[in-house]
């Protein structure tokens, strides 16, 4: 499964081209080939003649290491102890060179997968060698990156799931070979890196020679441009490398299709708070390639990642709550496996072709300079601003929790969450399919972005360890996880903006008394949340225990996109009560535009007690940014000031039009039939007029379900 690095997909002009020979040696961190093709002597075009520029990609290789135990395991010995580590690259790694009339230009960042072949008998697993255990455990994951010019080696072998650096390379040559489309790396000494030495605990061995590497691959094109003799593009195309169009959706359709290693990313704790990330393998179901252009342009996903507890009550799913929120990745350069079997068309680089996959593992997704500040990013249109860097990390520092998912420790110390369930999560901002449905307004896919996954966690009180406990649950939120509760879709404004969630559950009686959960999702709607009304069906209960949940929010960054780089508010809603229904609310957009609003991605929760048994009603959901108020199913308190139970007459009040008789007895499945908003509610509310959610749809669209429903 390929993990990638920063890869730069910038097509060089003809005039900063100039013809070299077909191989160039990086003797030193600093030659890098960056440097050394930045430093080359412009051509003038008026004498360059007609010509082809393609970029290419890994079809297959080998790779061979051949390391020094003595010298790796700093047993001192002037005798060297060889071992001879074989590797297959995996098929289409994506580490692009850049070839100009037959003659190789570059090699531009990106990685090859390395797939172990010696771990039989007189391989690396023979008794007789031993390796680091932290090499060991890795060699199944390896990579080989092309690091961007501004790092002190050209070439270093990683994990590919951690981004954990064991060597660096250097001395090595590139040789291409036009006729038979291959590329050779060459004479690559492997240096001990800072990190792997620390972890040996021998930190002076950080830069000793351990060995040596060599790479054969066989190269394929996968973007062609023929220039005419001024330089000028004449034509260009992306060869397809397997069949095109093999997905099964109109138009573009990004669903995380796997989600990977949930880690944390560096030991330790800072104000009781610990830095997570989560790896997505995002899958193309669309017929159409996607567009996938790094930063600066506007057009590639965004990843914002979340994680979710279930736990309370006598069988610990009583709530549902999110504790954990990150900024998001910056999708860049689009790899061309087939993670969910769609039958991928083979299109990488700047664009997830029809039926592929690519991966980030969390190494990238949680490297704090990859990634950027929600504040900037539209999560409906996928439109970010780029004036400024909507990734700009001048004018701060970072701790090894900054920007990462934010996770209290006490949130995660299994002794203070007995049976706890845990849930990660992913979503794919997709500019290319806000624009496509514009102009297509039958192929709009921009509501099945999100996947989650059940997680173990174990360890404490501040390094944690996480492990998958079942598979990959796609293109569904996490909310629907929240056993025995039912879950409802709003929509304020079809087509023009997106959805949010609104669950509920209600358990009891315990000692008389009746537990009301709310849980409010918002997916990808960017107007946001600013404030939840359940409005009570007859008299006006009484209620204890009034509770409220947030996840925690970043502390404020320079350039972060918030107002004065102040960060989201974490001021908890306001509860108030009337004789018709109960609010909780935060500060108005007009008030303060860093209000803790219930923006994209995040889950807020709302409970109560009472005496009151539950029966239908609605709850009344209002926006921070504009937007009139909508209503959706819940239940809540039925209380009688004439009989100590609910009767026939009391709960005909809010019985659907479509009902042919009261409903007699109110219970929790009376809302799995129900649509997502009822018409207007008899009952004198001040919402009573608000725009319901049975609208038409201006715009069909993608579910990945059918709701609302019960959850079992």
């Amino acid at each position: 499964m390929l993990k990638k690095t920063l890869i730069t997909l910038t097509l060089p002009l003809l005039s900063v081209l100039a013809i070299s020979a077909g191989n160039y040696t990086v003797p030193s961190a600093s030659h890098t080939a960056g440097q050394i093709r930045g430093g080359e002597a412009r051509q003038k075009t008026s004498d360059t003649p007609a010509s082809t520029f393609q970029k290419m990609i890994v079809e297959n290789g080998s790779a061979t290491m051949d390391l020094d135990l003595n010298g790796l395991n700093g047993s001192g010995s002037l005798v060297a102890r060889p071992v001879t580590l074989q590797f297959a690259v995996g098929a289409n790694s994506f580490l692009p060179i850049l070839v100009f009339n037959d003659l190789l230009r570059s090699a531009e960042p990106g990685s090859m997968t390395l797939i172990q072949q010696n771990a039989g008998a007189g391989g690396v697993s023979d008794p007789g060698y031993s390796l680091p255990a932290a090499l060991g455990a890795s060699l199944k994951q390896l990579v080989i990156e092309k690091l961007s010019s501004d790092h002190g080696f050209d070439l270093a072998v990683r994990d590919g799931n951690t981004g954990f650096t064991f060597f660096n390379i250097q001395g090595h040559q590139y040789n291409y070979d036009a006729a038979a489309q291959s590329l050779a790396i060459t004479n690559g000494r492997l240096l001990v890196s800072k990190e792997f030495a620390n972890s040996l605990g021998r930190p002076l061995d950080a830069g000793a020679i351990v060995g040596k590497i060599s790479v054969g691959a066989a190269m394929q094109p996968i973007e062609i441009n023929r220039l005419d003799e001024n330089g000028n593009i004449k034509s260009a195309s992306l060869p397809a490398l397997n069949q095109p169009r093999v997905g099964t959706v109109p138009g573009p359709d990004v669903i995380v299709g796997e989600l990977l290693d949930f880690v944390q990313m560096e030991p330790g704790a800072v104000n009781g708070q610990v830095g997570l990330a989560l790896g997505t393998d995002a899958c193309n179901k669309g017929t159409e390639n996607v567009d996938w252009l790094a930063l600066p342009d506007n057009r590639h996903p965004f990843i914002p990642q979340n994680l979710y507890r279930m736990s309370s009550g006598v069988e610990n799913n009583e709530r549902f709550e999110q504790i954990g929120q990150s900024w998001g990745k910056h999708a860049f350069a689009a790899a061309s496996s087939n993670t969910c079997g769609f039958g991928c068309n083979g299109v990488g680089g700047d664009h997830l072709g029809s039926g592929c996959s690519d991966a980030y593992g969390a190494g990238l997704n949680g490297a704090q300079d990859l990634i950027g500040s929600r504040a900037w990013v539209n999560p409906f249109t996928g439109f970010f601003a780029q004036n400024p860097d909507p990734n700009n990390h001048n004018g701060h520092t970072h701790d090894v929790t900054s920007h990462r998912i934010l996770v209290e420790t006490s949130d995660l110390i299994p002794a203070q969450n007995p049976g706890a369930t845990y849930f990660a999560e992913a979503q794919y901002v997709v500019e290319h399919e806000y624009t496509w449905c514009q102009t297509h307004p039958g192929q709009c896919n921009m509501y099945n972005n999100v996947s989650y996954q059940q997680q173990n966690v174990s360890g404490g009180p501040t390094n944690f360890n996480f492990s998958p406990a079942g598979s990959t649950m796609r293109e569904q939120p996490a909310i629907m996880a929240w056993t025995g509760a039912t879950v409802n879709e709003g929509e304020p404004d079809p087509g023009n903006d997106g959805i949010f969630w609104v669950g509920y559950k209600v358990t009891g009686p315990n000692a008389g008394l009746w537990h009301y959960e709310y849980a409010v999702y918002n997916q990808n709607l960017d107007r946001a949340v600013q404030s939840f009304e359940v409005v009570f069906p007859f008299f006006p209960p009484d209620l204890s225990n009034v509770g409220f949940h947030a996840p925690p929010q970043h502390p404020g960054f320079a350039n972060d996109g918030t107002l004065g780089d102040a960060g989201y508010s974490s001021t908890p809603w306001l509860f108030t009560t009337s004789f018709t229904s109960a609010t909780w609310n935060c500060e108005t957009f007009a008030q303060n535009q860093n209000a803790n609003a219930i923006r994209f991605g995040t889950l807020y929760n709302f409970r109560f007690d009472s005496n009151a048994p539950p029966t239908e009603a609605t709850a009344n959901i209002g926006f921070f940014k504009t937007g009139s108020p909508i209503s959706v199913k819940v239940q809540a308190p039925l209380q009688s000031d004439a009989t100590p139970t609910p009767t026939a007459t009391a709960t005909a009040t809010v019985t659907p039009p479509s009902s042919p008789t009261p409903t007699p007895t109110a219970t929790a499945t009376a809302t799995a039939t129900a649509t997502v908003t009822p018409p207007p509610s008899p009952s004198p509310t001040p919402t009573a007029t608000a725009t319901p959610t049975a609208t038409p749809r201006a715009i069909p669209r993608v579910r990945p379900t059918p709701h609302p429903r019960p959850i079992p």
